[in-house]
């Protein structure tokens, strides 16, 4: 068995590990909005979420994975070590902020951990920059989204519910909520599954596996989508917790309005390859559904938290992967 193969099982192992964990550490993306409002018990959400998350394969193509296996670093400029070290980067840094309950992103850690092997592999000029500056400007950009869109779709159906009872746009939107969160759960597996299937398609031209301008095989798709679905099966509830409860208070109808602009979002980011965080997504869309309240509803406190790790999500991973290049091609 030739080295590049076993370096090619690696990455792909590697790869569904990452989705596994992906999968568990977004699961409150998909369903802290649910369980908070007590639509879903925590057990029927991660399921709802989880068949959503895989239902996804029907609906979108594949441009966002289109994006990290072409779009992102010079393909002949990266090797087999650099993919391994940025995932094992990523993966660290997504089981660290896991464990202490940060919503941080799986797509930009990932970023991080690419970028920043490569840089040590073959420098500045090995990253291709204006796609890795859109991918950088979104961690400010989706959350805004979310947030305007949030409060602009939130006062529109108030507006529409004006003269309805209380009692009957709770019962409304508790229904409704079905939908917004299998919506969201179809936006974040389009998104965040695809990531995967870009890093295993590099290790495979990298290895001669597959030849440049090759197609990703069907079996990489389903896998990935799989993995990320079993993941989501599993929960993170230490971060379902964080979004759900710490930033504000939700109800059905708060739920609803953030779980479908941040699908909308997460729909239009996917059709144009902008690999984006689905957690900063929903958690502008979360803001933006509270403030229609006041704007003392948000604890803005640990919204400043969050966005310290967001800030710290790509830097970290890149000084992280570099490390870890280092260490591993020695031993290589």
């Amino acid at each position: 068995m030739d080295s590049g193969y076993i370096a090619l099982v690696a990455v792909v192992a590697l790869s569904l590990i990452f989705d596994f964990i992906n999968g568990f550490h977004d699961a409150a993306n998909s369903i802290a909005t649910i369980v908070s409002t007590r639509v879903l018990s925590p057990r029927w959400a991660v399921i709802w979420a989880a068949l959503f998350n895989f239902a996804a394969f029907f609906f979108f193509g594949l441009h966002v994975a289109n994006t990290i296996g072409k779009g992102i670093i010079e393909q002949n400029s990266i090797d087999m070590t650099v993919i391994i070290s940025g995932l094992l980067a990523a993966i660290t840094w997504n089981l660290l902020t896991w464990w202490f309950g940060i919503p941080s992103s799986s797509s930009h850690t990932l970023i991080g951990g690419l970028v920043g092997a490569t840089l040590i592999k073959g420098g500045f000029s090995a990253i291709i920059w204006g796609p890795v500056l859109t991918i950088i400007a979104f961690i400010f950009v989706a959350p805004l989204i979310g947030i305007v869109t949030a409060y602009g779709f939130s006062l529109l159906v108030m507006y529409i519910c004006r003269k309805m009872a209380p009692s009957k746009v709770d019962h409304l939107f508790r229904k409704l909520q079905l939908l917004s969160s299998a919506a969201y759960s179809i936006g974040h597996g389009s998104n965040d599954a695809q990531k995967m299937m870009g890093v295993i398609y590099l290790g495979m031209i990298t290895t001669g596996h597959l030849s440049h301008g090759a197609e990703i095989p069907d079996w990489v798709v389903i896998a990935c989508y799989s993995a990320i679905s079993l993941g989501t099966l599993s929960g993170g509830w230490k971060i379902v917790k964080t979004m759900g409860q710490k930033i504000t208070k939700l109800r059905p109808f708060e739920g609803f309005t953030a779980e479908t602009t941040g699908a909308l979002t997460l729909f239009g980011t996917a059709m144009l390859g902008i690999p984006v965080s689905t957690t900063h997504t929903i958690t502008g869309s979360i803001i933006g559904s509270g403030i229609t309240k006041r704007l003392s509803a948000v604890k803005w406190k640990v919204t400043y938290e969050l966005l310290w790790a967001w800030l710290l999500t790509i830097p970290v991973s890149a000084g992280m992967a570099m490390v870890i290049y280092l260490i591993v091609s020695r031993f290589h």
